[in-house]
């Protein structure tokens, strides 16, 4: 099963939960600007928790990026590698 996305917003006080970086662009994009704040923690699944006794623990999540639609040009970078990754050969 494929690393799953996790994007928080509006202060922390929201948070979803994606299947790619292509969901999560067109999330951002979609939501972002009626968003009570224009920053969003992007985060990916990593490796999950062990625990001391070895047993799993659960999933865990790194930060890879904060979007924030408050600065210049971020919305115009977000479009082009939404639809660079929409072409044929893109990324996923």
């Amino acid at each position: 099963m494929p690393a799953q996305w996790q994007i928080r917003f509006d202060n922390g006080h929201q948070q979803r939960y994606l299947p790619d970086r292509q969901a999560v662009l067109r999330y951002v994009l979609t939501v972002g600007l009626k968003a009570a704040s224009p920053r969003f923690e992007v985060f990916r699944e990593s490796a999950p928790v062990v625990l001391g006794d070895g047993s799993p623990g659960g999933r865990a999540f790194s930060l890879v990026e904060i979007i924030d639609l408050a600065r210049p040009g971020e919305v115009e970078r977000l479009r082009a590698e939404l639809s660079a990754a929409s072409q044929p050969g893109g990324r996923p």
